[in-house]
Formats: structure tokens, C-alpha cells, sequence
């Protein structure tokens, strides 16, 4: 039997085989005297890449959430911003403003997780038996309110200037920015891709296959004997849990965390990624939010030409993803590469 033939063939298989690949090279940029210069200009590319990663993470535990159970998350970003803060109050050292203990990263890191996935409980058995619409009011107010605490609070939270001096850990080992970037693009992106294996893996068992019944109809799956609140609690806390790492490793990439960061415009990429690609399908939100950040990668070099202020140049990126949005919703709406008929709806 050839080695290509020993190779996991189903998705999850390949995921985990490719993400512990990553992984692995990552660590080898990172704890050896090995170094790579990536060409000029190259270096946005990567930011963006790394940005990519993560918020990736995010669309992930948001379609396990609507996508697989239905439950209208309006508030995503709030665990995400609630891991990267953990793991700043916990982890700085040397803050300017606001709580930093300077604990180890790995304990701050795991603790970000718990309480992401601890308020993801909280908001879940507060919120989960409210109407579709009403749960989406719940949590966008459970963000606006966390984001005020962090503006006003500013002893704990730092206000507007954030928490500085949270540890990089690749950035500390590996040498020059060039191996930094590879290195963390590397690591973050076998994370990723793990988290994808482990989401596929829970999606394609008859866990998922629950979760897809209660999104289709929540009182026939109850009349059946399934326990649907708990079903639905479960997918809400492992949502949140995935925004708390996702938020812990974007604060230990940046190495400082401020409010600017945790705006309701994540939740809004996150969101139009997930539809643009189609809900309920792994692959293709991960494809709506490369196309959405493609653009926004794109619109980089564009405003250098552009014959427009900055503000204006937003205002037209805006228009232009919502015109795009309109389109697919029009013409696509189960998504680009989302199955119509796996979400109920006309083609």
C-alpha cells in the first residue's frame, strides 16, 4: 500500500492529517534556526491570512449555531471579545491602563476558553427559548452592554486604550519578522484546520443530524424524545467556546486588546460570510469569508488609486459588499456553494 494510500480520504480525516502538518512546520520555523524571507510587499498579504485564521474560527462556531441549529446569534462577537480580554487581563505585563497579572499564556489561554464558554452558558439559559427574533435582540444587547463595560471601565478594562504588553509567544522565540509571520500564519492556520476536522466530525455524526432537525422543525424533533434545549444549549457553548479561543489567540498575536477590535462589524463579517457561502455546509462559510476578506484585501490597494477620500472609499466598500450580499440573497440564497435543498429553501 503506497503512503498516498495510507492518507485519511473523508474531510475530517484530511483536516486533522493537514492541520497537524501546519502545526508542526510552525513549530519548526519557530524553535529552530530555521528562517524564511518572504518577498516585499508580501507581508499584508499574510496579515490578512492570519486575520483570515481566526475570524474563521469565529464562522465556524457561528454555523454550528445557525447554520446546523437555527439559533440567531446577533452578539458572536462578545465571546470573542471576552476570550482576547481574559487572556490579556491574565497574561500583561507593564499594561499602560487597565488589569494585567502576568500569568502564564497557556493558564490565561484555557481560562479565556472557560469564560467564554461560562458566559455562552449564562446568555444561552437566559435567552435560548426566546422567539428567533428576539434571541437575535438578546445577544446584540449582551455585546453592546460588554462593549460599553470595556469603553467605561477603564481601571479594570483599560478604556478606550485597551490592555497593552500581552504576550507573542511566536513572535518572542522566532527570529525576524518574516519567520514571525510564517510561523504564526502557519500555527494559526493548523488550528484552524483542526477545529474544522473536530466541527466536521460532530456535524456529520448523528449529533449534527439532531442539530439539523431541531433548525427544520423544534416540535417534531421534541416529539420524538429528543431533549431540544439541551441539544441547543450544547451548540450555543461550543460556538462561544470556539469565539473564546479564537479571541485568546488573536490577543496573543496582537499583543494588545482595545475595544476598536471587538466591534459589531465582526459580527457583521462573520455573518455575510457565513451566508455568502451557505449556512449549514463547513466548507463554503469558510469560502464566503475568504471571498469577504478578499475584498477587503483587495480594497487595500484600491484606496491608494482611488480618486476618494478614505471615508468615502468605506462608505463605497460598504455598498458594494451589500450589493453583493443582495445578489447572492436574490439569485443564490442558500449561498454560493450552501445546498438549497438541505436548507429548505427555493433556488
Amino acid at each position: 500500500m503506497s503512503l498516498v494510500d495510507r492518507l485519511p480520504h473523508d474531510d475530517s480525516g484530511r483536516a486533522f492529517f493537514i492541520g497537524g502538518v501546519c502545526i508542526l512546520i510552525a513549530l519548526l520555523f519557530a524553535l529552530t534556526p530555521l528562517r524564511t524571507t518572504l518577498p516585499d510587499g508580501f507581508n499584508v498579504f499574510f496579515e490578512v491570512g492570519i486575520l483570515f485564521t481566526i475570524y474563521a474560527m469565529l464562522v465556524l462556531g457561528l454555523n454550528l449555531q445557525y447554520g446546523y441549529t437555527g439559533l440567531v446569534n446577533f452578539g458572536h462577537v462578545v465571546f470573542f471579545a471576552v476570550g482576547a480580554y481574559s487572556v490579556a487581563m491574565l497574561s500583561a505585563q507593564d499594561t499602560f491602563a487597565g488589569i494585567g497579572l502576568g500569568y502564564p499564556w497557556p493558564v490565561a489561554l484555557i481560562v479565556g476558553i472557560v469564560v467564554a464558554a461560562l458566559l455562552g452558558t449564562i446568555v444561552g439559559a437566559t435567552s435560548l427559548r426566546l422567539r428567533d427574533d428576539f434571541l437575535a435582540i438578546a445577544t446584540l444587547a449582551t455585546a453592546e452592554i460588554f462593549h460599553t463595560l470595556f469603553v467605561n471601565f477603564r481601571h479594570i478594562f483599560g478604556g478606550n486604550v485597551g490592555i497593552l504588553g500581552v504576550p507573542q509567544p511566536v513572535k518572542d522565540i522566532a527570529s525576524g519578522t518574516d519567520t514571525t509571520l510564517l510561523a504564526t500564519i502557519l500555527l494559526s492556520g493548523g488550528i484552524t484546520i483542526l477545529t474544522f476536522a473536530i466541527i466536521t466530525r460532530l456535524t456529520d455524526a448523528p449529533y449534527g443530524r439532531v442539530l439539523r432537525a431541531i433548525r427544520a422543525d423544534e416540535l417534531v424533533t421534541r416529539s420524538v424524545g429528543k431533549p431540544t434545549f439541551t441539544y441547543k444549549m450544547q451548540a450555543f457553548v461550543y460556538g462561544a467556546a470556539l469565539a473564546g479561543l479564537a479571541g485568546g489567540l488573536f490577543a496573543l498575536y496582537n499583543g494588545a486588546v482595545a475595544p476598536g477590535y471587538f466591534t459589531i462589524q465582526v459580527t457583521v463579517t462573520v455573518w455575510i460570510g457565513m451566508l455568502l457561502g451557505g449556512a449549514a455546509n463547513n466548507r463554503a462559510v469558510l469560502g464566503g469569508l475568504a471571498v469577504i476578506m478578499g475584498l477587503r484585501l483587495l480594497s487595500r490597494f484600491a484606496l491608494d488609486v482611488a480618486p476618494v477620500s478614505a471615508d468615502a472609499f468605506a462608505s463605497i466598500r460598504l455598498i458594494l459588499i451589500g450589493v453583493i450580499l443582495i445578489l447572492v440573497i436574490r439569485y443564490r440564497p442558500a449561498g454560493i456553494w450552501g445546498d438549497a435543498k438541505e436548507l429548505g429553501v427555493d433556488s
